[in-house]
């Protein structure tokens, strides 16, 4: 490893193997990362925050999530000939030895993209722009409009050879199905398992563990909260009624309890063995189904909020306790919620030196605040954050006190990482799939869980429940009562024991308060789709009501993100600018699949010569006959 590399990684720290190292190239250049890492971490271990550019305006781009919620580091990778694939999520993609990433909408190269010339046009490429112009001459669009839209649109570069992977498929019958493995889903799975149900448990990410992997100073019935997961992990494995399926994302649910699931199978292997399939798409039908998906973290809306190095603080915790990664030396912390202050507190213990906590709310805790100075933490409470600087990467951040709603004076701290929290929006993009309802809680400012169509329970931060305590007597709870509810006996749950649990409260905010004229701040919500706060406003100007008119008048929401960062924070501008409330307003509708799901997938064994044209059902001659 580099020492570069060095610089940023923490010895001893996190879960990947520091002992092997991995060799992969970004933009055709040599690095280094870890067994266990992702190529995002491996990239941030390698001093590297600028992986992309956005779709619209070229903008530079860092990563800004550690999950499939990642709407920036979006990728080109190849595994060989025949294995190349667009829009990888760098978040997720694990890294193997001679991994090849590319990074996308840029010419001729990353740091230096000609494309970037449309953020200085940005005036003509407006919310709408495309259904108020292009309208004359009428000859042109056939000939001029549509080739060079055309040719614009799209993220990444489409794979030019065959598909050389296999791709398998599969039916699955189960009691209880359980979609997220988290502390919620691991308590739930446990109940169900021990009561003698037949249990799924599935999770979209190398290893179980959910928040418990970028937590492990909370004590869990008197162990380590990494020793809890290892415990649970090992009771899970002796039950022979119980399968735990990591890197399996639940990709959608259909009517009757069926679940699509995607399981990825040898993306994270360097030798493939010969025949091994790539993926395997799975439909599984399941008496019960417990939803513990967890919450979403919500980035902060302000000038500037997109540039590489700023980040959810939630995202730099993560890649610090489950990667060994420090996503900067000197970062500093802007936060609605208290969660953020506890990433800077281990960013602290491990070495690092915040430069400030900024918080718009007027006051916090004061064991939070004690706490900081005590660690020589700078604490701006009652502070909004206006701007940042730096081409390629962060270099300051603008920062103004708040005093009756409004900015006054700015002053600049310098840092090399901003992070974000504008607090957590529970994730319910497979509930919604189910059609079933959601109610609007006015105390956390968030959609809940409504009345259900399946049978099903959401436990834990999916129901709007903080912390580990809170999580895991909840997923125990719906664990067991999944059992009851397809006939077996499950005891009552014992409530856990957590020590140092840190859940937090926060605010909802639409736009951080600013002493600059909004109508030119680039204040993005969705990063993807390069969305500003302006751009909804706008949306609202020129007539448009209904929440999913705003969605397509600005493309809100419709990246390959499915809206998971912009969705809520695009909501509450919305209802600010229409003067009603965030239920009058709506929410977007999820579908299906969760995430980007690949082509290969859906086929399964249908390609090539097994490829079906025309698929046909047993009755089809009968019913031409007819």
């Amino acid at each position: 490893m580099t020492s570069k590399s060095a610089s940023w990684r923490l010895p001893n720290r996190g879960r990947v193997d520091h002992a092997r190292p991995v060799s992969f190239t970004f933009d055709g250049r040599s690095y280094q990362g870890l067994a266990g890492d992702t190529l995002a971490s491996a990239l941030l271990a390698n001093g590297v925050h600028l992986m992309g550019r956005s779709f619209k305006y070229h903008r530079p781009r860092g990563v800004v999530s550690a999950g499939s919620d990642e709407p920036n580091a979006l990728m080109g990778t190849r595994r060989g000939p025949g294995r190349f694939e667009p829009n990888t999520r760098a978040t997720i993609q694990e890294l193997r030895d001679g991994l090849e990433a590319t990074s996308q909408n840029r010419w001729p190269s990353l740091a230096f993209d000609m494309g970037a010339i449309n953020d200085n046009l940005g005036s003509l490429f407006s919310a709408g722009f495309y259904y108020k112009t292009f309208m004359w001459p009428r000859a042109f669009w056939d000939r001029v409009y549509e080739p060079v839209i055309r040719n614009a649109a799209g993220l990444g570069v489409s794979p030019t050879e065959s598909d050389a992977d296999r791709y398998a498929s599969r039916f699955g019958h189960v009691d209880v199905l359980v979609v997220g493995a988290g502390p919620a889903g691991l308590a739930a799975a446990l109940e169900a398992g021990r009561a003698g149900a037949s249990v799924m448990l599935v999770d979209e990410n190398s290893e179980p563990g959910g928040a418990l992997l970028s937590e492990p100073g909370v004590a869990i019935d008197g162990k380590p909260a990494w020793d809890w997961l290892e415990a649970a992990l090992a009771e899970l494995a002796t039950l022979p009624n119980v399968t735990v399926m990591p890197r399996t994302t639940a990709i959608g649910y259909y009517h009757q309890n069926l679940i699509g699931l995607a399981q990825r199978l040898t993306d994270h292997l360097a030798e493939v063995p010969a025949g091994a399939p790539r993926e395997r798409l799975w439909k599984v039908r399941a008496g019960h189904v417990v939803l513990a998906q967890g919450a979403l973290e919500k980035p902060l809306v302000f000038d500037g909020n997109d540039r590489p190095g700023v980040m959810l603080a939630g995202a730099a915790q993560t890649f610090l306790h489950r990667f060994g990664v420090k996503v900067g030396d000197r970062p500093a912390i802007v936060t609605a919620h208290d969660s953020a202050w506890a990433t800077a507190f281990d960013l602290a213990a491990a070495g690092v030196k915040p430069v400030a906590i900024i918080d718009v709310r007027p006051a916090v805790d004061a064991l939070l605040t004690d706490r900081a100075r005590a660690l020589g933490i700078e604490t701006l409470t009652g502070h909004t954050v206006t701007g940042t600087s730096g081409r390629l990467r962060v270099k300051s951040v603008r920062v103004n006190r708040v005093e009756n709603g409004k900015a006054g004076a700015a002053r600049a701290l310098a840092c090399d990482a901003l992070l974000m929290c504008g607090g957590w929006t529970p994730c319910l993009h497979l509930f919604s799939h189910t059609k079933g309802s959601l109610a609007w809680d006015e105390d956390l400012r968030a959609f809940l869980p409504g009345k259900k169509s399946e049978a099903v329970e959401i436990a834990g931060a999916g129901r709007g429940l903080w912390g580990i305590a809170a999580a895991l007597d909840d997923g125990a709870e719906a664990g067991a009562k999944a059992a009851r509810d397809i006939g077996r006996a499950a005891p009552t749950p014992r409530a856990h024991a957590v020590a140092s649990d840190r859940a937090g409260a926060g605010v909802t905010l639409r736009e951080l308060p600013t002493d600059r004229n909004p109508a030119s701040a680039k204040a993005f919500i969705d990063f993807q789709n390069d969305v500003t706060a302006k751009d909804i406003r706008l949306a609202v100007r020129e007539g448009m009501r209904s929440i999913e008119h705003v969605k397509r008048y600005t493309t809100n929401g419709m990246a390959t993100d499915q809206g998971k960062m912009s969705n809520i924070n695009g909501l509450m501008i919305a209802a600010d600018a229409l003067g009603k409330a965030p239920p009058q307003v709506g929410l977007t509708t999820f579908r299906p699949p969760y995430s980007p799901t690949t082509f290969g997938a859906f086929a399964g064994y249908h390609q090539g010569e097994t490829f079906e044209v025309t698929r046909k059902t047993p009755i089809d001659g009968w019913a031409e006959a007819k």
